[in-house]
């Protein structure tokens, strides 16, 4: 007997939705209320569980299929049906071990076969922020057979916005790496297997290490990742030719990295000793000598394709957007700095022993914007559809740049925090998107941005909304300039702003004013503490 796996009731205005992920394979036995598959709409991921015990019979619309509400996208057999899936799995699976038996053993077979006793748990995505539909494998921190602890990172998953950690649910030997690193996946799908309660063997790592060696073409020294393999392959090194710091001698690209730049040197130094040995060295020598030194032959034109990051491929998508469905206008002013230089010099000592935190140019731009949103309200509110939001509050984003790309961490309730309780978000903020540490919920929500391009150098620029917010200000770095203050011609520390905002909802008069008001406060810090 047959029961038919349906679509759930979708939720009111979406008309389709897409299977992402079936968690269970043809012939899989299933229990009543285990979710089967996973479907996802613009705004939620749907859960379909099994209503009763019996055998996945077939799966009729696979992974990355569009289906409507009550379609029918899958079978489960019962009874005879059941025993019959139930064998044809058996034959099939007695097949594949047969097959993978012929083979040589892997490090996650001998992981397997020494913990025959322990429980297999799954190694799954975690749950992905909402409108996130599927992520990339960035880095697996254990290789095959590795001894694992429970809540030891194993693996780090990239989603467009942030990297999420994903530890280990029990302590014992990492069997089996299902999706590598570079693979796409979706939310729940199973990465790898853990053999719960099972340890590494010390004969079995060493086999595994001298199978890795003998899998590198012929060579020697530490075991190598196929990610770590590619970038030996690209600076044209052998294992032979590097040390590993990793576990048990494993190689790490950090080592591939730091063996190419020895490598590098060295010859840098062999063709400068070389072109020193000569009396009347040729030109073409000292050509050879520097483009030595640069890795880049005298002639040749190299190029390097990489792929984009998951982050930068969204960083485009969003300007992209913000530039096509915005009417987007800046304007521009320029801030003397010393009124706030000279108020920073006087309080900073006693401001970092108060507080622990350093007083920096954000903090005081943070405060006078906040204040700049309470008088302008149309630059604190967002358009949905033909509606203006006007937020009663000031969350106020901080572009931060880290390795990854651009990222913008917000400050929550600014109307109600202090300079200091800026300083130390900021600060807070800096540090984990250093170490790619920032959560989804850290950077959503924001009514407004700010941005300090000065801190690179940059003289002026005309920043790019973040959608759908309405105004994002610019900073700029501080140079000494010339100016008329009473009638005569002084030397003054200067930065322009700019303010980029949504013409749709932002008029020109609004937008002056914001900056003005931003200038004045910045130039006369105690306009903050009066109230004025």
């Amino acid at each position: 007997m047959s029961t038919e796996i349906k679509v759930p009731t979708l939720p009111e205005s979406i008309a389709d939705a897409l299977v992402v992920t079936w968690r269970k394979a043809e012939g899989d036995a299933v229990s009543r209320d285990e979710v089967l598959v996973e479907i996802e709409t613009d705004k939620v991921v749907l859960e379909v569980p099994a209503e009763k015990d019996g055998v996945l019979g077939k799966i009729i619309e696979g992974e990355g299929t569009t289906v409507t509400a009550h379609q029918v996208i899958g079978t489960i057999e019962t009874a005879d049906a059941a025993g019959k899936a139930s064998a044809v799995a058996a034959a099939d699976a007695a097949e594949k071990t047969a097959a993978e038996s012929a083979g040589t053993a892997s490090t996650a077979a001998a992981a397997s076969a020494s913990s025959s006793d322990g429980a297999k748990i799954d190694v799954k995505v975690p749950t992905l922020p909402e409108s996130i539909a599927d992520a990339l494998i960035v880095k697996w921190h254990k290789a095959e057979g590795d001894a694992v602890s429970r809540d030891e990172i194993l693996v780090d998953v990239e989603t467009d916005k942030v990297v999420l950690e994903v530890p280990a649910a029990a302590s014992g030997v990492l069997a089996s790496i299902v999706e590598a690193e570079g693979e796409t996946v979706a939310a729940h799908q199973v990465i790898g297997i853990i053999a719960e309660g099972a340890a590494a063997p010390a004969a079995t790592a060493s086999s595994a290490s001298a199978d890795t060696a003998s899998d590198n073409d012929g060579e020697t020294g530490g075991q190598t990742s196929p990610s770590v393999r590619k970038v030996m392959a690209k600076h044209g090194l052998t294992a032979d030719q590097i040390v590993g710091t990793g576990k048990n001698g494993r190689i790490t690209k950090e080592d591939v990295e730091k063996a190419a730049a020895s490598v590098k040197s060295d010859a840098a130094s062999a063709a400068s000793t070389s072109s020193s040995a000569s009396s009347t060295p040729a030109p073409a020598a000292a050509a050879s000598s520097s483009s030595a030194a640069m890795d880049l032959p005298a002639g040749d034109r190299t190029e390097r394709r990489v792929p984009m990051t998951r982050l930068r491929k969204r960083i485009a998508e969003r300007l992209l957007e913000a530039s096509q469905t915005t009417a987007m206008l800046t304007t521009f002013n320029e801030v003397n700095m010393q009124g706030f230089i000279d108020f920073r010099s006087q309080y900073k000592d006693l401001f970092e022993k108060t507080h622990g935190v350093k007083l920096g140019f954000m903090s005081i731009f943070i405060k006078a914007a906040t204040e700049a949103l309470k008088r302008y309200p149309d630059i604190n509110a967002s358009i949905d559809g033909d509606d203006i939001v006007y937020h009663g509050f000031c969350d106020v984003g901080v572009a931060v740049s880290s390795e990854r790309g651009l990222v913008v961490p917000v400050l929550r309730n600014t109307e109600n925090m202090s300079l200091a309780d800026m300083e130390k978000g900021i600060s807070e903020y800096a540090a984990k998107a250093r170490d790619g540490k920032l959560g989804i919920d850290e950077m959503t929500g924001g009514t407004f941005t700010v941005s300090n391009g000065g801190v690179f150098g940059s003289m002026m620029s005309t920043p790019i909304l973040n959608p759908p917010q309405s105004a994002i200000l610019g900073m700029h770095a501080t140079q000494q300039r010339p100016i008329a203050e009473n009638g005569e011609v002084v030397i003054r520390p200067m930065m322009y702003v700019a303010l980029s905002y949504d013409h749709r909802i932002v008029d020109g008069k609004g937008a002056v004013g914001f900056l003005k008001t931003i200038k004045e406060i910045v130039e006369e810090p105690a306009r903050v503490v009066f109230d004025l």
